[in-house]
């Protein structure tokens, strides 16, 4: 008997898309009907993490299958070169599939294709890269075609907007020109133009809902006009109120006034309410070229976004907020996912490139750190991880944490400050516990566990048996600088 023919493997990849924003996740305003659908025809995981909370780590670990300390990046710093022998799109490629990537890449060299046959770039405004004494067309493709269909001057930022920034305000053009349809066009003229010979591993990487805060005037307006919930506050705010920027429109801490708030949020929805109906325009071309039989989509965020969640802004944080993410997984009813379907074991961004060549039926190298959570999809009982661990350098010390889905516990390295959260019953983690005297058994249990994770780490954070504060910290390890030959400072 012939071997089934492999399935098409589609990849949506957001950017700051925070985890509870889908309304089937009881999201009180966010309206995503399309996303929901594609939840209910299979798989939704409801603690599914970023590790490093920040483009560029969060990214490693989706590409290569690796924990950051594996791959090396442990906070944001630009322009240290991405040097990984193996990465989920080489192994596709490998494997005999057409692969090509939309948007969003986020590496440096910004051409590098990691893997792909084909790349069609637009990773939205990156400072290190937007430096008009360069051809900034060439590094954009997305520009290069609005310049065509607009005008030779035009530009995505002719609106004032920020890539960082919580200054909102509706998209300037009209809504074809937005990147989000942009890019979703380019996938489905890839659907006609593919190789019908060979299965294909389509990666569509979209730049938002990430900052500018920009959709069509009809988005923006839905969640303007709707009465939206105070973001939740916890009891230990103090903890980054020296870092507070209130002014600033990029802030990371403080509290915004009401009013800009509510357009930072009604932009942000309205993003997120944009993309769910392109992801419905993909979904009906799929249909129309009869490829949805042998196609699996798979949507997930590099990782979310505090939005006024405890006075915090922006992403980086170990919350659920900024770490927590979206991950759905659908395909044809002969790869056995269960349908209507929540995992609840903590699954995380670097098990996405061994779940989907599971699928695909690929080897999977030795080297990857994730697993496969394909048996979870077919609601099969499967060993897993006791806990997740996560990490950031950000404000000049590293934010350890660690979950099991149902608890965090939470260390900061400059501080030696200890958090611990119950997110069964407080899952806006909004009651500290690791100071109250009856948790201390608990907090104890989960120290010893980071101690065992971080035991050996260059950065000396732990000796013995206990946890040393104060270490140095920096975003990209040493043996990757060394890889790549970089300053690791």
């Amino acid at each position: 008997m012939a071997e089934p023919a492999r399935p098409n493997i589609v990849l949506i990849n957001v950017d700051q898309w925070r985890g509870d924003c889908l309304s089937l996740d009881g999201h009180p305003v966010v309206e995503t009907p399309w996303l929901d659908e594609l939840a209910l025809e299979g798989v939704r995981c409801a603690r599914a993490y970023a590790a490093t909370p920040v483009c560029i780590p969060a990214r490693a670990s989706l590409y290569t299958g690796l924990t950051p300390q594996s791959h090396g990046r442990v906070g944001y710093r630009d322009g240290v070169p991405w040097d990984y022998p193996v990465t989920m799109a080489g192994e596709f490629t490998r494997g005999g599939y057409q692969t090509q990537a939309i948007g969003k890449l986020h590496v440096y060299p910004e051409r590098l294709q990691m893997g792909f046959q084909n790349v069609i770039l637009h990773d939205g405004y990156l400072h290190f890269a937007r430096d008009r004494r360069r051809d900034q067309a060439g590094l954009d493709d997305y520009l290069q075609w609005l310049r065509r269909e607009a005008g030779v001057d035009a530009d995505y930022v002719e609106h004032g907007l920020d890539c960082n920034a919580q200054v909102a305000r509706p998209w300037d053009k009209e809504e074809r020109l937005h990147p989000t349809n942009w890019a979703f066009a380019q996938a489905v003229d890839f659907l006609r133009r593919r190789d019908p010979t060979k299965p294909f591993f389509l990666f569509l990487s979209l730049h938002r809902p990430h900052p500018p805060y920009d959709p069509p005037r009809w988005a923006f307006d839905q969640y303007m006009e709707d009465p939206l919930p105070e973001p939740p506050q916890g009891d230990w705010g103090e903890i980054w109120t020296p870092f507070a920027n209130p002014r600033k429109p990029d802030l990371f801490v403080g509290r915004m006034d009401p009013r800009a708030l509510r357009r930072a949020r009604a932009g942000y929805y309205g993003l997120m309410t944009q993309i769910d109906h392109q992801v419905h325009r993909l979904r009906e071309a799929i249909q129309e070229y009869r490829l949805a039989g042998n196609t699996v989509l798979c949507f997930v965020s590099d990782h979310g976004e505090m939005l006024g969640d405890h006075g915090l802004f922006r992403k980086g944080y170990p919350y659920e907020g900024s770490a927590r993410v979206p991950l759905i997984l659908a395909g044809p009813a002969d790869l056995g996912f269960k349908t209507n379907h929540v995992i609840h074991e903590p699954v995380e961004l670097r098990d996405i490139m061994p779940t989907l060549l599971a699928i695909a039926r690929l080897p999977i190298p030795a080297a990857v750190e994730g697993k496969s959570f394909l048996p979870l999809a077919r609601g099969r009982k499967t060993p897993w991880r006791a806990h997740l661990h996560g990490e950031l350098a950000l404000f000049g010390q590293s934010i350890q944490w660690l979950t099991d889905g149902k608890e965090k516990y939470v260390w900061f390295s400059g501080s030696g400050r200890e958090q611990l959260f119950d997110l069964t019953e407080d899952p806006e983690e909004r009651h500290d516990l690791a100071r109250n005297q009856g948790a201390a058994a608990r907090v104890a249990r989960w120290r010893a566990r980071l101690v065992r994770e971080l035991r050996g780490r260059e950065e000396g954070f732990v000796s013995g048996s206990r946890l040393v504060r104060g270490r140095p910290v920096r975003a990209v390890l040493s043996h990757l600088a060394r890889r790549v030959g970089v300053q690791v400072a």
